[in-house]
């Protein structure tokens, strides 16, 4: 870890005196078993599965969780943990696979099951201390496995059951080791909540004293510290994050804060004015805007390529954002946005997961390219948590709850070549959207909402005459953590009222569909 890196982590940490690790083995429920955790007060992190006992010793968690994940326990090259970790004295709660490996390493023997369980199932609590205190008899739970434990050694006392699962959660009798074959994290687990907490407090003795409001005056007088009297440069999207970021570096070194907003033309209708309304209004900070349409639409002219868009516009980006930082003087830092989402997926974080979900445009890059040091005041929090911090720091409600928006913008939403007149229909059709989703009281409700154009034309009829045009699909969807989606199931007469403006009031287009896909298998942004 280098010195930028570890002082990022400092920064994000330093209200984490009782911590828990999620040591991840692959589970698509990792990151949600974290924001459980943090939803009890209880700060969180997400570490490798094979992080050695020496390192977990050094963090001094006040508990260890084990996702579940794909594999099986017996196959070969299945992940393992340090066995070492059960003999720390840390308390530790299995979940799934997490549980199988437990039981494994402590004696027991894991196999295939009889009959595959996923989904609802329901489950017997045969002893109710510790792990089930509060909880009833008989309680609704979410199974997703293909193996389960077969037998356990001597030393665990089984808890729970289900019909096809004889060992649905168990407890070493000696050591604070315990297992569940279901996943309380999830929602369809009405009581898991309750479960997690009594792990958390009764358990590992977290007293659920992290909040959000001491994380923000601690992280500001960090920054205040590290920066001294040097300058920090800040990209703004007129995002949550850049915000957010903004708004704590401000408190923490007001006028030493430059920001500076690149319109690449592929911003949303009025969101420039919207940027410099809200900063002017509740900061004072130095903010530079910068007008490159010209630069970035040359840029993608002819190209079609969802990826290549992505690199042409990352290349220009860094290359205005790097002549207008040359006009400001005695710039040391460069302060980002980036989510602790962001981190795990791009394999960036030191203790976590290896393995590489994707390249994220906030994780490395510009810095190096810019040759300031990195500053990540958001490195280790959840979109909602995010949130919340921005109301605790009184940025205003409009701006807080406005809906993700991708680095690329609109060329990413605007399909095949982009064009100033596709890019303005584009406009168009999404302020249209995002208007009567507002006005029908939905907007805090679904996730995100927006409009495609399409690289098609449909032939239509338009006073009485025949019309070859363009196609816009509506895009909306309801998640969590964004890392999976459903698509929102949004009023029919919304959507037809949609359908109208935007084909009577949207010139060149004739037709308007509505996009149902999910996450898995879909995305959300279209390229």
């Amino acid at each position: 870890m280098n010195r930028t890196e570890s002082t990022t982590r400092q920064e994000a940490t330093a209200a984490a005196s009782q911590r828990v690790l999620v040591l991840d083995f692959g589970s698509q429920y990792a990151q949600l078993i974290a924001r459980r955790v943090r939803e009890q007060h209880v700060y969180c992190e997400i570490v490798r599965h094979d992080i050695s006992a020496d390192r977990v010793a050094e963090l001094a968690p006040r508990g260890l969780i084990l996702s579940g994940g794909p594999a099986s326990v017996y196959a070969d090259r299945a992940p393992r943990c340090d066995a070492r970790l059960f003999q720390l004295g840390i308390p530790v709660l299995g979940i799934c696979y997490g549980m199988q490996l437990a039981c494994e390493a402590l004696g027991g023997k894991v196999e295939q099951a009889p009959a595959r369980e996923y989904g609802r199932a329901r489950c017997r609590v045969t002893s109710h201390s510790d792990l089930f205190s509060g909880v009833g008899d008989d309680i609704d739970v979410w199974m997703s496995h293909g193996d389960q434990v077969a037998r356990v050694s001597d030393e665990f006392l089984p808890l729970a059951a289900t019909a096809s699962c004889p060992i649905a959660a168990v407890r070493h009798r000696t050591l604070d080791v315990f297992g569940l074959q279901f996943h309380p994290e999830v929602t369809h687990t009405p009581l898991g909540t309750t479960i997690l907490g009594n792990f958390l407090h009764r358990i590992c003795g977290c007293d659920g004293t992290w909040k959000l409001g001491d994380f923000a005056a601690q992280t500001i007088d960090q920054l205040r510290k590290r920066v001294g009297q040097s300058r920090v440069l800040c990209g703004l999207s007129g995002g949550v994050d850049s915000s957010v970021t903004a708004a704590l570096l401000y408190q923490a070194i007001g006028p030493q804060l430059s920001c500076i907003l690149v319109n690449n033309g592929l911003l949303r209708r009025d969101e420039q004015e919207s940027v410099l309304a809200e900063f002017t209004h509740h900061f004072r900070a130095d903010l530079h805007v910068v007008n490159a349409e010209d630069r970035f639409l040359a840029d993608l002219e002819g190209v079609t390529d969802p990826q290549e868009k992505r690199r042409r516009i990352g290349h220009a980006f860094i290359d205005v954002f790097r002549e207008a930082s040359r006009g400001i003087p005695d710039v040391r830092f460069l302060a980002q946005g980036t989510l602790y989402p962001d981190v795990i997926e791009s394999g960036a974080a030191a203790d976590g997961p290896a393995a590489t979900i994707k390249l994220h445009h906030n994780v490395g890059g510009l810095p190096d390219q810019l040759g300031f040091e990195l500053i990540e005041p958001l490195r280790d929090l959840f979109k909602d948590e995010v949130r919340t911090l921005g109301v605790e720091l009184g940025l205003p409600t409009e701006l807080v709850w406005r809906h993700p928006f991708p680095g690329p913008g609109l060329a990413v939403r605007c399909l095949g070549e982009v064009t100033r007149d596709r890019l303005e229909a584009l406009r168009a059709a999404d302020a249209i959207v995002v208007s009567e989703i507002r006005t029908a009281g939905l907007y805090r409700k679904v996730a995100q909402v927006f409009a495609v154009l399409l690289p098609v034309r449909s032939v239509g009829v338009m006073g009485d005459a025949r019309t070859y045009d363009q196609t816009i699909v509506v895009r909306s969807v309801d998640s969590e953590d964004f890392m999976t989606a459903d698509w929102s199931r949004v009023p029919y007469d919304v959507l037809a009222q949609i359908s109208t403006r935007i084909i009577n009031e949207v010139p060149g287009v004739n037709r308007v569909a509505y996009d149902i896909s999910s996450k898995p298998p879909a995305t959300i942004e279209w390229e």
